[in-house]
């Protein structure tokens, strides 16, 4: 683990950087590009996004040099050590010198189809766009592996660093009883919409518009849509279960994970040992619970004889009463500042951050209010659905509708306030990649259940 940074100093001292082109050059990618100047060994050789003008905002917003971006081409910032920024992500992903494409739009029908385009051109792929990776990440990694290159999640994004944790321990010989992040949650933060965000995040409408903040974005986040999709994506690449019927969100400050993430016939939450859970940063009436782990993330350990419980003791590790039980957090993550550790645990051990090896779990459109046919869905964030996470059979069983799949759909028959969508319920695109691509992935992985 603590090489890295010189492989990357040797590839600088080399002349032979890595070559990295950014799809989407949004707050996410505009934080990897904060730290692109900052890391040895990596030259971005070009940014494609839909407005190269807002992408050169951003690169001055974050201190790039002017003189550092006025490549006319990729062949230009090739051979001058500059980087170019156009619109033609193809033209990106086609460049023979590219090494790493890092796909960064959100966008995750979009974002599809920038893998399988990497893929097909022999380019490793660093995907920030989770939600893609939710509805069809096992075939993705499965495309990527058939082409012989790389499919890895971002690191700095919670799952990724979630899977780290669960690697750690397992590596260490520890079984692993729950893993997951925190999350500021309530029940009926599932109904929000971009309108009544900010009064549940403490911010004014007012405040929101003077930092730029998208609420259809953060209303993802509150909703329990990105929970959701990110559980998947841990289900799916560490082989943890999910809950039957969607998160249950117990809430528990740090001290108190080991308590709560326990099998409920030891006086936990969960329906048994090997799941993923989010931990609630508030108590059921609203309360904020001290010391959370809201912006974190977790791993809960057993000790599986009395020398390694006593081990614990002596050594004063945090525990559940038992002794037993024992969670390691990181209480922060630091999203966009940390995928430079993907791009180089990906170039230089030929290793992802994490990567679906399977498919359990799956997050399902899930209606905010009644809905009536001719009304159109919006997707994660919206007015109109929120993503429930379910293990992959029972989604598969009920021919559940994928959130990431849920965006400027038709809806073609009543549905209830909370209940999920099927594709019998909404007359979907079906030509699109991303599309044919779920579908393939119904026929072809059978869904794991521990």
């Amino acid at each position: 683990m603590h090489n890295l940074h010189r492989k990357l100093q040797q590839r600088a001292a080399d002349g032979r950087p890595i070559r990295i082109g950014l799809i989407g050059a949004g707050k996410f990618g505009s934080m990897y590009l904060a730290q692109v100047p900052r890391t040895p060994g990596v030259h971005l050789v070009g940014i494609a996004d839909l407005s190269p003008e807002a992408a050169c905002r951003n690169l001055a917003r974050v201190g790039w040099d002017p003189q550092r971006v006025q490549a006319a081409s990729l062949d230009a910032a090739l051979r001058d050590g500059t980087t170019h920024v156009g619109d033609d992500w193809e033209a990106l992903v086609r460049h023979p010198a590219i090494d790493i494409i890092v796909e960064c739009t959100g966008a995750p029908i979009a974002a599809v189809d920038h893998c399988l385009a990497a893929f097909a051109q022999r380019k490793h792929v660093v995907n920030v766009t989770v939600e893609a990776d939710a509805f069809c990440g096992p075939l993705l990694a499965r495309r990527a592996a058939e082409a012989g290159v790389v499919y890895s999640l971002a690191f700095g994004d919670q799952p990724a660093l979630i899977c780290d944790l669960v690697d750690w321990a397992r590596t260490c010989g520890f079984p692993v009883v729950a893993a997951g992040r925190g999350h500021k949650w309530l029940p009926h933060f599932s109904q929000s919409t971009p309108e009544t965000v900010w009064g549940h995040y403490g911010l004014t409408p007012e405040q929101a518009v003077r930092g730029g903040l998208n609420p259809k974005m953060f209303n993802s986040f509150l909703d329990g849509s990105k929970p959701s999709i990110e559980s998947t994506a841990v289900a799916n690449a560490t082989g943890l279960d999910v809950p039957s019927d969607g998160l249950l969100y117990p809430p528990a400050s740090v001290e108190d994970i080991p308590y709560v993430t326990r099998p409920r016939s030891e006086g936990g939450v969960l329906e048994k040992k090997g799941m993923v859970e989010v931990i609630s940063s508030l108590e059921p009436d609203g309360r904020k619970i001290p010391y959370d782990i809201r912006m974190g993330v977790w791993v809960t350990v057993e000790a599986e004889t009395n020398y390694i419980k006593h081990c614990f003791e002596e050594y004063n590790a945090h525990t559940d009463p038992s002794g037993r039980y024992f969670t390691l957090y990181k209480r922060w993550h630091l999203i966009g500042l940390e995928v430079g550790f993907s791009v180089a645990s990906v170039a230089l051990r030929g290793e992802p951050t994490g990567v679906a090896e399977g498919w359990r779990a799956d997050v399902v459109a899930t209606a905010k209010r009644d809905l009536a046919p001719g009304e159109r869905l919006d997707g994660e964030g919206g007015y109109t659905v929120w993503g429930k996470l379910l293990p992959a059979g029972t989604s598969l069983a009920m021919g559940g509708l994928p959130l990431g799949l849920a965006h400027d759909v038709a809806v073609v028959r009543p549905v209830r306030q909370g209940q999920s969508l099927c594709w019998a319920d909404v007359a979907i695109d079906t030509g699109t990649r991303a599309y044919q691509l779920r579908k393939e992935m119904e026929t072809s992985f059978v869904p794991q259940r521990g």
